[in-house]
């Protein structure tokens, strides 16, 4: 009976050690964020199609992450009136802040190293995209076959939104309330409870044997 307990038990476990696994793949690329007040959000539109109005702070980070909702935020100070100080307002154009975070090292291709982050103010046209402001400011640009973003200011020098293991490049310490790539706390005591219910079998085993 206990062992027969045992093997139900690491059956359970299996599948939930496979997902674990499976949520360790994430994807190495820009996450493009719109600054709300004083918080980043995960753009809903790319860089191509956004057209922000005078005034708006904008952000972009490259990291590896599995989705929008575990995607890095930009690092560093996001304040239109700094990052723009020095850009007077023009007739005809219009004022974008943009804030380029390009990751850690940890996150970053085989043999590249990150530059360090930096902002920018951009002055374009009252009808340009995200784009063109980027274009403006952090040049070489350059994208996919699909328009997906692949480097700014050369940024990676190669590579375009690849799948990698989270774990074998792990980003930031997740927030709290997320989850990490590690295993949780619920699978080390089922693995534990695996352990315990198997020498319990053994024990049994054994006893039986003896008294035979």
């Amino acid at each position: 009976m206990i062992r027969r307990a045992a093997v139900l038990c690491l059956a359970l476990l299996l599948p939930l050690v496979a997902a674990g696994q499976a949520r360790a793949v994430g994807y190495r690329y820009w996450s493009f964020w719109e600054r709300d007040g004083g918080t980043w959000t995960y753009a809903t539109q790319g860089p191509s199609t956004a057209r922000p109005a005078d005034g708006a702070v904008q952000g972009f980070r490259f990291a590896v992450s599995e989705d929008s909702s575990s995607a890095q935020r930009p690092r560093g100070a996001a304040d239109f009136a700094a990052i723009c100080a020095r850009t007077p307002a023009q007739d005809g154009h219009k004022r974008v802040a943009l804030v380029i975070d390009f990751g850690t090292a940890a996150d970053a291709p085989s043999g590249e190293r990150p530059p360090a982050a930096r902002t920018a103010c951009a002055r374009v046209p009252e009808d340009a995209t995200t784009a063109e402001a980027l274009a403006a400011v952090a040049s070489p640009l350059r994208y996919d076959t699909n328009a997906l973003l692949c480097a700014i200011a050369g940024y990676p020098g190669r590579g375009c939104g690849e799948q990698v293991s989270a774990k074998a490049t792990p980003t930031a310490a997740p927030e709290p309330g997320k989850s990490s790539d590690g295993p949780s706390v619920g699978l080390i005591a089922a693995g534990a409870a695996v352990l315990t219910l198997a020498a319990a079998a053994t024990w049994q085993s054994r006893r039986r044997h003896h008294h035979d």
